[in-house]
């Protein structure tokens, strides 16, 4: 009866996995996306990720596999870009201090720059 009942999803990622996992992937931002004549391989990138996935697993409360770690990530900036957008547009609240974490200073909008 075991094999009959549907597979149960993963646990949430927690704030430690969430931060190894941005921390690695900025690390390795130019190897994992860039563009253009220099880029990394197909191979070379799954190496990566797969670096990555051993550096938060020891973290993680159920283990990660490579295609979690790059979802996590895509809503990551998702969520953050979302979050640019509404502020830009002068509706919500005041932008909280790690808004803008994924994205480079001259994406944010003038409100949400840090003070120099």
């Amino acid at each position: 009866m075991a094999e009959d009942s549907p597979k149960r999803r993963k646990a949430n990622f927690n704030e430690a996995e969430t931060e190894v996992l941005i921390e690695q992937v900025l690390k390795h931002e130019q190897l994992l996306f860039a563009a253009g004549p220099g880029r990394a391989s197909a191979g070379q990138k799954r190496k990566v990720w797969e670096l990555i996935r051993h550096k938060v697993n020891p973290v993680a409360a159920c283990p990660r596999d490579v295609e979690d770690l790059k979802k996590r990530w895509r809503d990551l900036k998702r969520r953050d870009r979302s979050k640019l957008c509404r502020l830009s547009q002068g509706c919500g609240p005041p932008p909280p201090p790690a808004l803008g974490l994924l994205l480079a200073p001259e994406e944010l909008p003038p409100t949400a720059a840090p003070p120099a």
